[in-house]
């Protein structure tokens, strides 16, 4: 499955990037394609192009603080959650899909 994802959190340093690496390494452990986008203190990074998205079977949404641009994915089943349960027990949210 093809999931595109953004991590963000509201100083935008480490729990962005603790979420991020959990959610690609772990989606890819499923067997899942994972392009992760983040969004904190250095602005959008790792922005996800218009073909990411329109590939996408899933958006996931691991942010405490309002997703920027986030009119990009209207249309994609979405999962939401906190940044901290992408750290901490990402499998959980992958578990999620196709529910």
């Amino acid at each position: 499955m093809k999931i595109v994802a953004v991590t963000a959190c509201p100083t935008g340093i480490a729990h962005t990037y603790m979420a991020a690496e959990q959610l690609a390494k772990t989606g890819a452990a499923l067997g899942h394609e994972v392009k992760v986008e983040t969004q904190g203190a250095m602005g959008i990074e790792n922005e996800l192009t218009a073909e990411d998205i329109r590939n996408a079977d899933y958006v996931i949404f691991a942010a405490d603080i309002e997703v920027e641009e986030r009119q990009r994915f209207d249309g994609l089943p979405t999962i939401e959650v906190p940044a901290q349960l992408a750290i901490k027990d990402p499998a959980a949210i992958f578990a999620k899909l196709n529910q």
